[in-house]
């Protein structure tokens, strides 16, 4: 197998979880190679770097094997090598989130009937 299609690939590799799901991705530009985006029919070889943008960040990778199929996530992980700089990124957003999680304010209960029709009210829909 010299190339497989990007939707499957990314499928196989875990980065999306459904089939369908990956090619949404490449329709929306979240995949992108070279700078470029991609079709979910762009047939991908080993070597290619690929910019992938998910749920879990943004990760900037080499393909180094290929698979139509989906396997054990630790086969998955061998299909791919992520770049150090990439790593970092995630790793400095995922700390930015929790900080700022610290900081939020929750309200202490649910509404009840007169604080829901505040909330309705304050966005236009009453």
């Amino acid at each position: 197998m010299s190339s497989v299609r990007i939707d499957k690939w990314l499928w196989a590799a875990r980065f999306f979880k459904t089939r369908s799901l990956a090619s949404r991705a490449c329709e929306l530009s979240r995949v992108l190679q070279a700078g470029q985006s991609v079709k979910p029919s762009r047939e991908i070889r080993v070597g290619d770097r690929l910019k992938i943008t998910n749920d879990g960040g943004e990760f900037e990778i080499e393909v180094l094997g290929l698979s139509e199929e989906r396997g054990p996530a630790v086969v998955a992980q061998a299909l791919y090598r992520e770049s150090e700089e990439s790593i970092e990124r995630r790793k400095q957003a995922a700390a930015q989130r929790r900080a700022a999680s610290e900081w939020e304010r929750l309200p202490a209960a649910k509404p009840n009937k007169h604080d829901r029709r505040k909330i309705i009210a304050f966005r236009g829909r009453g």
